[in-house]
């Protein structure tokens, strides 16, 4: 008997239904009518081991515990999931074969691999279990999905990432937590100060953008504008370049501070005559955006729509489960295997067919058209999330399911399009020793872009936007004419708050944010705050905890969240060790790097962090009150708040949350 073990109930249905018929719907498992049967997880079955399964004395919070670094580690089913351990223990026992069929990235592979250890499978049976890997729900993909099973152990790599990443958090949190709490107390602050590797920094970037919006002081600079006129009497404008001369006037970012000086430069050039310099014109093409991963799926719903991460991740399941209209949605590659594309004919006509608003007014796509998006180098486990072949009934979905799923169908179309095409002018003008530059760009063949109208609706709805005129026929030392030198005062912009779309951006390029040039190097290809899966959950966990809230469609840091950056060492509120953290464990799931390796240095810093956490008293949290969520309630029973209190204090239960 083969067991099929899936990483959720949907994804087991999904296998069930291609299987041979008759099928039995038992309790907890699907069996078919050739005795292969398919089970399933409902998320992690196990979970890490709280500190005191390893000593009974750390259910009491004292500093003089910390580090807690277990020797051999625990994990332990989850309360609700014992009937369903038991329902798979009973048929792995049974099975010749096992086929993991977990969901296709580092998680999923642990989340079977680590119950397929728990129940005890060694030998050849563990040997030669396999992996399934399904990113389309369609009974097609399904069966394709089966017809290429791999060998579990190829994927052992990745299973160790994942495990090496929820130990080290569980390391960090925890020990963190409860220092950075139990010093709070010394304080007179009562509430838990939650530290995580991710959720920390993720805060300390909100604080930081507050803070330096709080403290930003405008400043005026300036700028000079020729008005010119060829011998035709066609106007156009070019901007002023300042000289190497002008450096002592101006700020890091090459803006003018004086207004003495633009205005001497604007007397200087009015009624003067100008020579064209430099005429350069460039065809230049630009290739269709990639297919979407999830993190820049978030980010483009969340400009567009004003979506949340969470809502387009929750959104994104419903698609993939419930409709079977995209492929696996947690996906981090923006990329698609080669061989998918004898499929695009197929997805195609899915889309005319379920979706023709996109195409309307557009060329027909060309399904033979193979794109850089297909690229076998840079797919492992998944790839892109793009349509499947199911024609959608757009009727039939909420506003945001139908929002999605034409973002998602509209920027897979884009591979099956010629590349824009135009040219970009740019012309160099001499004003009585000055220099002023100006650009055109004049619009060729569309190709791609012809399917993102609300693109260029959105611009010219943006009065304040510069315009780019067409440039009259121009030549190197043709004459001008300078009617008037015009000074524009403009004032220095605060940094924008964040809002979900740039918090998100902020956190997969975290090397803009890293302090340390030699980390920023490492992080290159690889930089990322967390993982595609987990993004949307952290930032909601921020909110959760009271750290941030939202005003309008900013996110800013409370009065809680600024006292706890405030009062941690800079390593903690930075994404220098996290991101390099991301770094090496891509490295694991890659064959780069090892457990140990990974592993050991972090227990060592870990140590060193702890006694700096001992060494000072978070002030920063000094008067400031945290709403406690296991405070007694109005209605609750005498009962209740015994069995809270009967073995566990409410910090440790909190702890439990304090420590992801």
């Amino acid at each position: 008997m083969i067991l099929y073990i899936a990483e959720k109930p949907s994804l087991g249905r999904a296998i069930a239904d291609v299987l041979p018929k008759p099928l039995k719907k038992l309790e907890g498992y699907i069996q078919a009518a050739n005795g292969d049967c398919v089970s399933w997880c409902i998320g992690h079955l196990l979970e890490q081991a709280e500190p005191d399964a390893y000593d009974d004395a750390y259910k009491s919070w004292k500093f003089e515990h910390l580090p807690i670094v277990p020797s051999d580690w625990k994990v332990v089913p989850k309360a609700k999931m014992r009937g369903q351990i038991a329902v798979l223990r009973r048929l792995v026992k049974q099975a010749s074969q096992l086929v993991n069929a977990g969901d296709p990235d580092r998680e999923g592979q642990l989340l079977v691999d680590e119950l397929i250890a728990h129940l005890g499978i060694k030998g050849d049976k563990l040997h030669a279990a396999q992996r399934l890997l399904i990113s389309d729900l369609n009974p097609k993909a399904v069966k394709r999905a089966l017809g290429q099973l791999r060998s579990n152990r190829d994927f052992i790599p990745l299973s160790v990432s994942a495990l090496a990443r929820a130990r080290a958090d569980w390391l960090y949190g925890m020990n963190m937590t409860r220092a950075y709490t139990l010093q709070g107390r010394k304080v007179g602050y009562q509430g838990v100060l939650s530290v995580g590797r991710v959720q920390t920094p993720l805060l300390g970037l909100v604080v930081r953008r507050d803070e330096s919006i709080a403290h930003f002081i405008p400043k005026p600079f300036y700028e000079v504008l020729a008005h010119l006129l060829t011998q035709d009497k066609v106007a156009f404008c070019a901007k002023w370049q300042p000289s190497k001369a002008c450096e002592p006037y101006m700020d890091e970012e090459n803006r003018l501070l004086s207004k003495g000086l633009a205005e001497n430069v604007a007397g200087r050039i009015t009624q003067k005559e100008a020579v064209i310099e430099q005429v350069k014109s460039v065809d230049k093409q630009q290739a269709a955006p990639l297919p979407y991963n999830l993190s820049a799926l978030q980010i483009d719903a969340a400009k567009r729509f004003s979506m949340s991460a969470k809502s387009v991740l929750d959104t994104c399941q419903s698609l993939y489960e419930k409709h079977k209209l995209i492929t696996y949605p947690r996906s981090d590659s923006r990329y698609l295997p080669k061989e998918q594309h004898q499929l695009a004919p197929a997805v195609i006509q899915g889309i005319e067919r379920g979706a023709s608003e996109l195409l309307t007014g557009c060329d027909k796509p060309n399904a033979s058209l193979k794109s850089k998006a297909w690229n076998d180098k840079k797919v492992d486990a998944h790839h892109a999330i793009i349509p499947t072949e199911k024609p959608a009934v757009l009727a039939s979905l909420t506003p945001f399911e139908r929002q999605v799923y034409l973002q998602i169908a509209r920027q897979y179309l884009a591979q099956f399009y010629g590349a824009y095409c135009y040219k970009e002018t740019s012309v160099e003008v001499i004003i009585e020793g000055g220099r002023f530059c100006t650009k055109a760009k004049q619009e060729g063949a569309l190709g791609w872009k012809q399917l993102f109208h609300y693109q260029k609706e959105k611009q010219d709805k943006k009065n304040d936007a510069p315009q780019v005129a067409l440039l009259p026929p121009l030549v190197k030392g043709q004459v001008l004419f300078c009617q008037q030198g015009e000074v524009i005062e403009k004032q220095t912009q605060a940094p924008k708050a964040f809002n979900d779309a740039s918090l998100l951006s902020a956190m997969t390029g975290i090397g803009r944010y890293v302090t340390d040039p030699s980390i920023r190097k490492i992080l290159k290809d690889t930089d990322g705050l967390g993982t595609e899966a987990t993004r949307a959950g952290i930032i909601e966990l921020l909110f959760k905890r009271g750290f941030l809230v939202r005003q309008g469609k900013t996110i800013v840091a409370t009065e809680v969240g600024k006292g706890l950056i405030n009062s941690l060492p800079e390593s903690a509120t930075t994404p220098d060790m996290t991101a390099l953290w991301e770094s090496k464990l891509n490295s694991i799931s890659q064959k780069e790097t090892t457990y140990k390796a990974f592993m050991l240095p972090l227990i060592e810093s870990l140590h060193s962090q702890i006694q700096l956490a001992g060494s000072q008293l978070p002030t920063a949290l000094q008067g400031l009150k945290s709403e406690n969520p296991f405070k007694k309630r109005k209605g609750r029973s005498a009962s209740k708040k015994s069995r809270t209190s009967k073995g566990k204090t409410a910090a440790t239960a909190k702890g439990k949350r304090a420590a992801m």
